[in-house]
């Protein structure tokens, strides 16, 4: 079960996550992203402080959104990610992929570089 809160804060939109993605529930993820995207949003911190577990397909929502961003100039960072869940963005090497931030506060400085 994940619960996804959205919020724009200044000039950065905030996409909270809490709970599990998995293929059930990856679609709330995917639907947060597309309703950033038709704001027009171009800084989007994702807060994963609540995260407990992510799977293939929540991950997928992640990268199947890289070329848009980047095609757009969309800055993405996440932050917040609890080690468990950390070790998995590892071992897949998306932290070359995904900007990532261990706060909120350095999450921010790196979308205004």
């Amino acid at each position: 079960m994940v619960n996804i809160e959205k919020e724009k804060n200044e000039d950065v939109h905030f996409i909270r996550v809490e709970g599990d993605v998995d293929a059930g529930s990856s679609i709330h993820l995917d639907n947060a992203f597309k309703e950033v995207l038709e704001v027009g949003e171009s800084r989007i911190a994702v807060d994963l402080t609540r995260l407990v577990y992510i799977s293939s397909a929540g991950l997928g929502v992640f990268v199947s959104y890289l070329d848009e961003f980047e095609l757009k100039k969309i800055k993405l960072v996440l932050f917040g990610i609890q080690e468990t869940v950390r070790q998995v963005f590892d071992i897949l090497g998306l932290e070359k992929l995904i900007a990532i931030a261990e706060n909120e506060e350095e999450a921010i400085k790196k979308l205004n570089e």
